[in-house]
């Protein structure tokens, strides 16, 4: 059974090149580029207004944005081996709130991922500080308990953040992994990259449950909605594809042009409709709402 989603809106030239990181908060979205800027936009609002840039803040640009779920927190590595945290103030505007950069080298810091409750961060290294691999992307569960990580030689590891051990090392995908993403109750673990396959795992066992197969090059993201239903995935060729999990099916498609499709993320979900937004190489940012009915 497939899905119906409208594009409400989409902010052409919303930044001068590639959008690597789009991070929503319950009101806004935060994107960041290969420019040195972090824009804010409302989601609130149907033309999805301008709010603040903070500009200047990475000078060789952004790689990466993560959002706290639960607080009004924020972080964002750029390429220079900076991360610098970021807090929302009672007046909605974005502040510095202090910045990562001890003994970081341009490579020392690559994926970020923010706790819930804007207390940790975890992050992957070009150095392959975990195994000598590069560690493409990393993800904390919603509770806190685990962290996941991908990297170039298709190794995923699992890590309880209690005991701060290696609790699975995942097989099934031999070629770079690009995302980890765990679903919001962590049974679940998503991993994708350049097989162009999308794994599910099992969190508690390790077990790989399922392929979920469809897109036509690499894999660059993966984000699950609210409830867990659903999972949306982006890829190398432009395409987001949104998969009903309990089925293991595609139930909607959508391209966003025939360029790198970096960045997709669902919107918190604040009505009865489901939004996600995508970024890419189009330097736009498109938004989109789930067909009443």
């Amino acid at each position: 059974m497939s899905k119906q989603y409208l594009t409400l809106h989409t902010l052409s030239g919303a930044h001068p090149s590639d959008i690597f990181a789009l991070a929503p908060t319950p009101k806004s979205i935060l994107s960041a580029s290969g420019s040195s800027t972090i824009h804010v936009h409302d989601t609130t609002q149907a033309d999805f207004p301008l709010l603040q840039s903070l500009e200047g803040i990475h000078p060789l640009g952004i790689h990466h944005l993560a959002t706290a779920r639960d607080v009004r927190r924020a972080a964002s590595a750029g390429f220079e081996g900076k991360v610098k945290i970021w807090s929302e103030g009672e007046d909605g505007a974005w502040k510095a709130n202090g910045e990562i950069s001890d003994q970081l080298k341009p490579g020392d810091v690559w994926a970020i991922a923010l706790s819930a409750d804007g207390k940790y961060l975890a992050s992957s290294s070009i150095n392959g500080k975990i195994n000598g691999s590069f560690g493409m992307c990393i993800d904390l569960s919603r509770d806190g308990r685990f962290t996941a990580s991908g990297h170039e030689n298709g190794s995923i590891y699992v890590f309880d953040n209690d005991t701060g051990r290696l609790t699975h090392s995942l097989a099934g995908l031999v070629k770079p992994v690009r995302s980890v993403a765990f679903s919001p109750n962590t049974t679940l673990l998503a991993a994708a990259g350049d097989s162009r396959t999308i794994a599910l795992y099992d969190v508690k066992s390790g077990e790989q449950i399922a392929n979920l197969a469809g897109h036509g090059s690499w894999v660059l993201t993966l984000d699950w909605s609210d409830t867990g239903e659903y999972l949306l995935s982006g890829s190398h060729e432009g395409k987001a594809r949104i998969w009903r999990i309990e089925t293991r099916q595609c139930v909607a498609t959508h391209s966003h042009g025939d360029k790198p499709l970096w960045t997709a993320k669902w919107l918190p979900k604040s009505t009865r409709s489901e939004m996600f937004a995508l970024g890419g190489g189009n330097n736009a940012i498109s938004f989109y709402r789930e067909a009443a009915g």
